[in-house]
């Protein structure tokens, strides 16, 4: 057996990478253990109509019956959004759940390892992983950011989430030579704020060009993926001072109850969640829907150059 053996990719999707049709990337955890039941769900739909509206085919990704999964049907959705006993997949638990029929959700990390074994080339998500606040003691760094080092896929997101270290978070990216665009903006974004206080390597005019550097960066044998910077639309942009201080209080409950490692992100965002009153989760959904088309456009300038 190799790789391919346990890839399951819904026709539609085999048949647009063989044909070179857009192919979008979606992730599962955000369904599983980011939004409750059933507003995950019709979440998960308008991501996936918002990508077939430009021109590309939705493929959102998961761990279930040993397989991992490149697109699912309707029963397959649901069950990830009901969120019963489903697992949350980074790179280390791949081959676990795999061989134990452990039905699983797929963070950031593994939906670009899926992507990239599938074939395709760019993933919509909302916020990337990176380096947790005190990583200086703990040494908590998303796997995500060794998934940008080697695996070639570009990854659309509104930044980093800003429960994270954003500066390190970037230092860290530099140190494995992963290009950091900003589209159409020269400042990192930073989840639910549209600016970070920090820049990103290259500001890109549009998909076009973030296309072409894609291109020629793979054309080179640069392996890695490429990080684009999709601010959140202004119009759902949240106040600094004001997300931090929810951030603080989150992050200070977690230390409180010894949440740690994997628990650690679904614990502060649903804090936050409470903390706001529901805002922050309206900003994160209208991220999502925001990079949902900016990686559909990407998508389909890539069929072309490529």
């Amino acid at each position: 057996m190799n790789y391919r053996d346990y890839l399951s990719i819904t026709p539609e999707i085999a048949k647009a990478i063989e044909e070179n049709t857009p192919v979008v990337a979606l992730e599962s955890t955000i369904l599983s253990h980011g939004m409750p039941y059933p507003e995950n769900l019709e979440f998960a739909h308008k991501v996936e109509e918002l990508v077939r509206a430009e021109g590309a085919i939705p493929a959102t990704t998961a761990i279930i019956g040993g397989k991992l999964k490149v697109g699912l049907n309707a029963e397959e959705l649901e069950l990830m959004c009901k969120g019963e006993n489903i697992a949350k997949a980074s790179r280390r638990d791949v081959a676990v759940y795999l061989a134990t029929g452990q039905t699983a959700a797929t963070t950031v990390a593994t939906t670009m390892l899926i992507a990239d074994m599938a074939g395709v080339r760019v993933f919509a998500t909302g916020g990337i992983g990176g380096v947790h606040r005190g990583a200086q003691e703990t040494m908590d760094i998303s796997a995500d950011l060794q998934e940008f080092a080697h695996t070639n896929v570009c990854v659309v997101s509104a930044g980093c989430k800003s429960i994270l270290d954003i500066g390190l978070t970037l230092e860290y990216l530099e140190t494995f030579g992963v290009p950091v665009l900003g589209y159409q903006t020269e400042h990192f974004p930073a989840f639910y704020c549209e600016e970070s206080g920090y820049n990103v390597d290259y500001k890109v005019s549009g998909a076009e060009e973030v296309a072409k550097i894609m291109k020629t960066k793979w054309d080179l044998g640069l392996a890695g993926g490429v990080l684009v910077g999709n601010p959140i639309p202004h119009e759902w942009s949240m106040d600094h001072k004001y997300i931090d201080a929810a951030i603080d209080k989150a992050l200070e409950m977690a230390k409180e109850k010894g949440i740690h490692g994997k628990k650690t992100t679904p614990f502060l965002l649903a804090t936050i969640k409470d903390l706001t009153g529901g805002d922050s989760l309206a900003s994160n959904l209208q991220l999502a829907y925001n990079n949902a088309v900016v990686a559909s456009k990407i998508a389909v300038e890539y069929a072309k150059v490529k």
